[in-house]
């Protein structure tokens, strides 16, 4: 899971969409996510037709919330594929009081992340690489419980209920909860939607594929890992992509080991992409982790970038190769603050693992078995 400045959300913003800075106060207590602009000035300008939000979401407006009280937060939004948010979200779900929390899970605000940014990669004592070992096994294990529910007709708000107490059952916090604000206590992107897509009312459709991105917190250490799977029966090119993705993270991480060079890894993907008529994503990249949720290093998924540093043994971090379908990598961002689709509504899929580098090579954390319908 990354995050990145997001931009005004207005189609229409007259100062270019620079980064936000003003939210609108009524969507907030609609409990209604990412209506965001960047000032006052542009906030009036778009009132009109941002108030059928508020319309649609009191019941004011035809269209707004169906006999189930479902409703499209985002009305007037340009969206580039036939995926829609159905709110509104369930309640916020709570965590024991005696699960350790990581330091951001009251303020949303990972402060010593922020202040560790221009740290270079931490090298792991062998009792945090144990601590690592323990807390990837446990991501391991509530991916896999949630990926048993997946099947048409459920929704992604189910599938954030059984990862969250999977989760707690464990005694484990989940990452993504409350990080920077994020809602939800796992990240669940279905079709068009590359990263960061927020768990709703929408339920799952035969053809669909959706990615699942859970992340652990325990005994001060995270665990990251995600993988996309088919609901049901989908197409040719939805298989074609996500073996694409599965395929150029297994490459890349055979390239790790001491000495080898984070820039390198981008050779490995891209032309797994390209041969598979795919384009990988740039704006988001994997990541370090420990017992900060994200840090150095960066780790671009293209060839030719330009990241710095070598792997050490005792680094730990994060492969994360997101594939769109076609030739277009950029991303549109939805205004929730978060949802990242493809420009073309296109799909895409992405596979993640946290590695850890060894003496002779490396070790994924985070492994499972060999899923047969990717073979």
């Amino acid at each position: 899971m990354s995050s990145d400045t997001t931009p005004c959300q207005s189609n229409n913003c007259i100062n270019g969409n620079p980064p936000s800075k003003l939210e609108c106060p009524t969507c907030s207590k609609l409990g209604i996510k990412g209506s965001l602009f960047c000032g006052q000035e542009c906030f009036k300008t778009n009132w009109k037709t941002h108030k059928l939000i508020h319309d649609l979401a009191t019941g004011k407006q035809p269209g707004g919330p169906g006999k189930d009280g479902s409703y499209n937060p985002f009305p007037t939004f340009h969206f580039t594929g036939p995926l829609r948010p159905v709110y509104p979200l369930s309640p916020k779900r709570q965590v024991p009081d005696h699960i350790p929390r990581p330091e951001y899970a009251e303020s949303g605000i990972p402060i010593t992340e922020v202040r560790r940014n221009s740290h270079p990669p931490r090298i792991l004592s062998l009792e945090e690489q144990e601590k690592m070992r323990t807390v990837c096994r446990m991501a391991r294990e509530v991916l896999d419980i949630a990926a048993s529910h997946v099947r048409p007709g459920i929704t992604t708000d189910y599938i954030d209920e059984v990862v969250h107490n999977a989760t707690i059952e464990r005694n484990a916090y989940p990452s993504p909860l409350n990080y920077r604000e994020y809602p939800k206590s796992v990240c669940t992107s279905i079709n068009e939607t590359i990263c960061h897509g927020i768990p709703d009312r929408r339920e799952l459709v035969e053809g669909d594929i959706i990615n699942i991105d859970v992340t652990v917190f325990y005994d001060g250490y995270h665990g990251d890992i995600n993988e996309t799977y088919p609901v049901g029966k989908v197409d040719d090119d939805s298989w074609k992509l996500m073996k694409a993705a599965r395929r150029s993270l297994d490459e890349s991480i055979k390239l790790c080991k001491p000495g080898a060079l984070f820039r390198d890894l981008g050779k490995a993907i891209e032309p797994i992409a390209r041969a598979a008529q795919c384009a990988v994503v740039r704006q988001y990249t994997g990541h370090g982790i420990n017992d900060l949720f994200h840090c150095n290093p960066n780790i671009p998924h293209y060839a030719k970038n330009k990241a710095t540093g070598t792997m050490k043994a005792g680094m730990c971090f994060t492969i994360e190769p997101m594939l769109n379908l076609g030739t277009n990598w950029d991303v549109y961002h939805w205004p929730d603050n978060w949802t990242a689709t493809t420009v073309d509504g296109k799909r895409s899929a992405q596979f993640e693992e946290t590695l850890l580098i060894t003496e002779t090579g490396v070790e994924v954390l985070t492994a499972g078995k060999p899923r047969e319908d990717l073979a």
